[in-house]
């Protein structure tokens, strides 16, 4: 016990002793390139000649580096104040790369679709909620792994080099050629039974019946779920069918004034306004003269309050057939607009209809509707009021028929124009006038330079 006391302390009084003598005296290696300095050390409170010192400075490295594997939780955006939730369409699946703003799924809403991008380039880790699901915004919608996608890509091996051409076939060995005819088999000697043909009896063997014929064409069935647009425009569309009372009046259109102008003034038209003059334009315009003219056509009952609500503006919705259903973007303030203004927003809707671009905002309001039916061939329709609106305007196509001119028969471009009203607001009285004023300012547009 006393042996290993004394080993601990000699070897605790060396370790010390190392340490104390590290600390008093100076480095003499010298390394090129580094500054030499001047260190004092002090020891019993005197002071040591200065030795040179190796300065040598103190170095520290960061690393930086982004999380190419961080795996995000994409949310269901939110919607407009008048929808609540949608049903999600799927376009991608579980394990496909997508680029950053790649559409991944689309939220079908009762009136638009809105789409919803990846916000960065990566791989699909998980779908949080099934194809057709109803979401609600702000809720889970997938799991994103961030760069997974770029590093698979890099990772993966370059292509081989393609294989160089195969040798052409080696040519065919010549095929002999006999010297020596084939031997003939020996006739037999007896003689060959012949009989004549009216001996010759008829097989008793019945025939084969013929297969039955098969039935051309599959009687198959496919059944689809109704997306939710179709579904709120069939709702709605009933509900104007319990709610209003609804009647419908007629009228044609003589097109021969406005067909010579449009084709007068069609190029110059498209050089300065950049867009085609259509026949659209000439009926929003004329609807909104109208509407000002009877503003009970342009009013709306309040169910709620019992009250009717006369606007002093016209915003007229134009109802565009897509592959998801009809929508019905609106043109604001239509009374302020002249034909190419008119024209142009048509034409902007309609491209943003057709993309799936329109948003809730786009098709919200509304005093008015214009259905263009014409534009498929349709000849006579009654249209359905759009509500909460009180009226709607159908179009239909332009046909030549024979109308009475001056006491003359003559053949014109006629349209059919229908008007469906909600008659507990409005009477016929004001119905049939609201329609004969538009009949009036399209057969000849001079009426709205003189208003009359």
């Amino acid at each position: 016990m006393l042996s290993r006391s004394r080993c601990f302390s000699g070897t605790f009084g060396r370790s010390f002793a190392a340490l104390a003598k590290r600390n008093n005296v100076l480095g003499q290696r010298a390394v090129s390139g580094l500054p030499v300095c001047t260190r004092i050390v002090y020891k019993n409170h005197h002071t040591r000649d200065a030795r040179p010192w190796i300065c040598v400075p103190h170095m520290r490295f960061f690393r930086t580096s982004v999380c190419h594997n961080e795996v995000v939780t994409v949310n269901t955006p939110a919607f407009a104040e008048s929808v609540t939730e949608g049903d999600v369409r799927w376009e991608k699946a579980v394990g496909d790369a997508v680029a950053e703003d790649e559409v991944v799924c689309e939220i079908e809403t009762d009136k638009t679709s809105v789409q919803v991008p990846s916000p960065a380039s990566g791989v699909i880790e998980a779908l949080l909620v099934p194809d057709g699901g109803r979401v609600e915004g702000g809720m889970p919608l997938f799991k994103l792994r961030k760069g997974a996608g770029l590093a698979k890509a890099s990772d993966a091996p370059p292509p081989k080099a393609e294989s160089p051409a195969s040798a052409p076939p080696a040519p065919a060995a010549p095929v002999s050629i006999p010297s020596v005819m084939p031997p003939v088999p020996p006739v037999s000697g007896q003689a060959i039974d012949a009989k004549p043909v009216s001996a010759v009896k008829p097989s008793t063997v019945p025939p084969t019946p013929a297969a039955p014929p098969t039935t051309t064409g599959a009687r198959s069935e496919n059944r689809v779920k109704m997306n939710r647009m179709r579904q709120r425009i069939g709702q709605r569309l009933k509900e104007a069918q319990n709610t209003c009372a609804m009647l419908t009046t007629f009228n044609e259109v003589d097109m021969s004034n406005i067909h010579e102008m449009r084709k007068i003034h069609k190029d110059a038209f498209l050089k300065k306004h950049n867009i085609k003059l259509g026949f659209m334009s000439a009926f929003v315009k004329a609807a909104a003269y109208a509407l000002t003219e009877q503003p009970a056509v342009n009013a709306v009952i309040d169910d709620a309050t019992k009250e009717i609500v006369y606007r002093d503006y016209v915003d007229i919705s134009v109802a565009v057939a897509t592959p998801k259903g009809l929508v019905v973007p609106v043109i604001r303030n239509v009374e302020t607009m002249n034909f190419a203004d008119i024209e142009k927003s048509i034409n902007m809707l309609g491209e943003k209809a057709r993309k799936n671009e329109l948003a809730v905002e786009d098709m919200d309001g509304g005093t008015f509707t214009i259905s263009n039916g014409g534009v498929f061939g349709s000849m006579f329709g009654t249209p359905i009021i759009n509500p909460p609106q009180s009226a709607i305007l159908g179009m239909h196509g332009i046909f030549d028929r024979p109308v009475a001119v001056s006491g003359k028969v003559e053949i014109r471009p006629m349209m059919y124009v229908a008007l469906t009203y909600d008659h507990r607001l409005i009477d016929g009285r004001e119905a049939v006038t609201f329609l004969r004023k538009i009949k009036a300012v399209v057969e000849d547009p001079r009426v709205l330079l003189l208003d009359m």
